[in-house]
């Protein structure tokens, strides 16, 4: 007996994968909002479910708890360090940002979500550092912001330089999220423009002297990942 699929049985399993994808996908944009607005201790997986429109079974046909699904977030914000295109230089633009209909600008809310998602970030860290096999999750994680930094490094590599392609990489990591808990702490001082400074200074020293970019362009007006933020806001917004 031939077992081949016919064509409409390969249509209803791409179907079937296509509707867990999407699902997955309503999962861990809703759990983005939650972890960010309740915490990553906070945010109960009923809770995302509902806000998702499903059931909490749904989740854990899709994530095998809420560590998953906080990876699968972070998996989501990391997908930009992924292109080739990714410019850690570049200003953000939050002009025709459209906000969620809470009644906050789009530029305070998205700042709001960052730093609420980066408190997240904080909680899981702590959690991962007691467990073997999170922490191991977590660190390759880290380790796509490393090697996209790496690509950064190698690229702008001036001549003469002689410190590492690797070592400068953690060292742009390590100022991009030291500069994230600044401002978690509540250095308003601490902003995106800054963090560009001194990243350029990294990559070449010589040449970010002269470099015409102002250290600051307001308070709070570069903040990490603001822009994603907001156009994930856009997206969703109903």
């Amino acid at each position: 007996m031939d077992q081949r699929l016919t064509p409409t049985a390969r249509r209803v399993r791409r179907s079937r994968a296509e509707q867990k994808q999407e699902t997955r996908g309503a999962l861990t944009v809703a759990a983005l909002m939650a972890f960010a607005r309740d915490g990553y201790h906070g945010a109960s997986l009923e809770g995302i479910a509902n806000e998702a429109g499903f059931s909490k079974g749904a989740v854990y046909s899709n994530f095998g708890g809420k560590a998953e699904l906080f990876l699968a977030a972070m998996d989501h914000n990391l997908q930009t360090l992924r292109g080739e295109d990714w410019d850690p230089f570049a200003v953000p633009d939050a002009s025709g940002a459209a906000g969620t209909g809470s009644g906050v600008a789009p530029a305070e809310e998205a700042a709001m979500l960052v730093r609420g998602f980066g408190l997240a970030m904080l909680e899981f860290i702590a959690t991962a550092a007691r467990d073997a096999v999170l922490g191991e999750q977590l660190r390759a994680r880290v380790q796509i912001m490393i090697d996209a930094y790496g690509r950064i490094a190698a690229e702008s590599r001036p001549a003469g330089e002689n410190l590492p392609v690797d070592d400068v990489a953690q060292l742009m990591a390590a100022l991009d999220q030291g500069v994230s808990v600044l401002a978690l702490s509540g250095v308003a001082s601490v902003d995106g423009a800054l963090l560009r400074t001194g990243l350029r200074r990294l990559v070449d020293p010589a040449n970010a002297a002269d470099d015409p970019t102002p250290a600051r362009v307001g308070r709070g007006a570069g903040l990490p990942d603001v822009e994603r933020v907001q156009r994930l806001a856009r997206d969703t917004d109903v």
